[in-house]
């Protein structure tokens, strides 16, 4: 009997040693799957981050720049125009990298409702461009000089799926996105008559809902919305957003920012995290392991999306030569999705190459910042200067991407500044924190005491040799004055 038992309790003891085996293999192999599954899900946020960054941001710049009861500076409601009058000065923090070139006149629009016309007036011979932005950053349409001519001319900008009749003599203009922002430009010298030439100008453009085309039309007050915040960068509150939270605006700026049809095997990943267009975001439904892995995705998103400035280089998306750094894939991109993200993060509301091509450059090298303590030289050789049918200039920023204060108030030099040539017919531009001297202040452009940064602007490059385009024209390198 007492064999019997200890057979019993010695095999109980075996069944329960087998059991606590199987249990602990089980519980290892599920806690691996979830790791796994965690893996997975935090990668697809990843890419989905990414994919969806230019559409976040957007729709934050557009709250921050339409949260104001009128038109003012930078800012206006829905539907009206904010019209810039003059350049900024070396104080202006609205916006990073501005122009002393084109004074803006900005609009942003929901066209979910119904079509909105938009009017340009005849603008002569003046360069201009008002480039059309859909949510997710391309540039859908381009009415300017380039494109469409100098001649007064009207569009109606319709919402996805929009069917309707349209007045006559008005283009119809199809917005893949309900969200529009339409990003003007008209040139400027920046004197007091053509300003006021300009100003004219920017007062003839106008935007008003179909419903009210053709009759009198006072815009309504614009609503201000104490929850926005206006004050810090958009950018940095892209960033702070956690994965529930971009992910839940993502979703929700997709119901009426609809996905392109080249995007299907992106939004085939976005299901696989419960982001599907269309219906809402909702993340109690998700697994823990892949609410974890959505938690961890921002981060490295971000990093990701920098680090197209350099790995982009390889692709072929980002050049860098002589110092140089720019892209001629801009405004649109396809599936080139970290692209996209990358000029989102550093240039928001870029032209199409065509239009529009903006090298930066930090220093003579890769090695080397600029500093104010030096004296440089940007030499063209004769009949070298930047190719372009519209303008270039080349602009000076601080560290911060801010105007530089200094005895001219000059920010930018060009060819309006009637540059002194050489006696071989090249051109000098001095750049320095010191007057070179009377007789080379024309080619002078200042720098602060400290580092600073280099931007050249060429709009309307030419696309025949020499060209920026193909290659076959290269930016000079900033050398060091001997």
């Amino acid at each position: 009997m007492r064999s019997t038992v200890r057979r019993l309790v010695a095999g109980a003891a075996v069944l329960a040693c087998v059991m606590t085996t199987a249990v602990s293999a089980r519980a290892q192999h599920e806690g691996l799957l979830g790791g796994l599954k965690e893996l997975e899900a935090r990668e697809t946020a990843i890419d989905a981050y990414v994919y969806g960054y230019p559409l976040v941001t957007m729709e934050l710049t557009r709250r921050v720049m339409t949260n104001v009861a009128a038109p003012g500076g930078t800012k206006a409601p829905m539907g009206q125009f904010a019209r810039l009058r003059e350049y900024p000065t070396a104080a202006f923090r609205d916006v990073t990298a501005p122009n002393a070139d084109t004074l803006y006149t900005i609009t942003w629009l929901d066209v979910t409702k119904e079509p909105w016309i938009f009017s340009i007036p005849d603008m002569g011979d003046r360069y201009y461009l008002f480039p059309m932005l859909d949510g997710w950053t391309n540039v859908f349409q381009v009415p300017g000089k380039r494109t469409t001519g100098g001649g007064a001319q009207k569009y109606a900008i319709t919402g996805p799926g929009w069917q309707g009749t349209l007045p006559d003599g008005v283009q119809r203009y199809d917005a893949p996105t309900g969200i529009v922002w339409i990003l003007g430009r008209i040139y400027c010298t920046g004197t007091k008559e053509d300003y006021a030439a300009v100003h004219a100008l920017q007062d003839q453009v106008s935007v008003v809902p179909l419903s009210s085309y053709g009759k009198p039309y006072t815009p309504p007050a614009g609503k201000v919305d104490p929850k926005v915040d206006t004050k810090t960068a958009v950018r940095a509150q892209v960033n702070a957003l956690d994965g529930i939270a971009y992910f839940t605006l993502l979703a929700k700026l997709m119901e009426t920012n609809p996905p392109a049809a080249a995007d299907a095997p992106m939004v085939e990943k976005l299901a696989k995290i419960g982001i599907v267009p269309g219906k809402p975001f909702d993340p109690s439904k998700l697994d823990p392991e892949v609410k974890a892995g959505i938690d961890a995705a921002p981060r490295p998103a971000q990093d990701s999306i920098m680090r197209w400035m350099k790995e982009g280089i390889v692709a072929g998306d980002m050049k860098l030569t002589d110092g140089w750094l720019f892209s001629t894939k801009t405004g649109l991109y396809g599936t080139e999705y970290r692209q996209r993200a990358l000029i989102t993060a550093i240039g928001l509301g870029a032209n199409r190459p065509q239009d529009a091509v903006y090298p930066m450059s930090e220093g003579p090298d890769v090695l080397q910042s600029y500093d104010g303590a030096k004296k440089y030289v940007m030499h063209f050789p004769k009949g070298q200067l930047p190719p372009v049918k519209g303008f270039w200039s080349l602009t000076m920023y601080d560290a911060a991407f801010f105007f530089v204060a200094n005895p001219l108030n000059r920010y930018s030099v060009s060819e309006r500044n009637h540059l002194k040539e050489n006696a071989d017919g090249s051109v000098d531009l001095y750049i320095q924190h010191a007057s070179p001297g009377a007789d080379k202040e024309s080619n002078w452009l200042p720098a602060p005491a400290g580092k600073f940064i280099l931007m050249l602007r060429m709009y309307w490059p030419d696309e025949t040799p020499p060209s920026i385009l193909d290659g076959s024209w290269s930016i000079p390198r900033v050398s060091a004055a001997d």
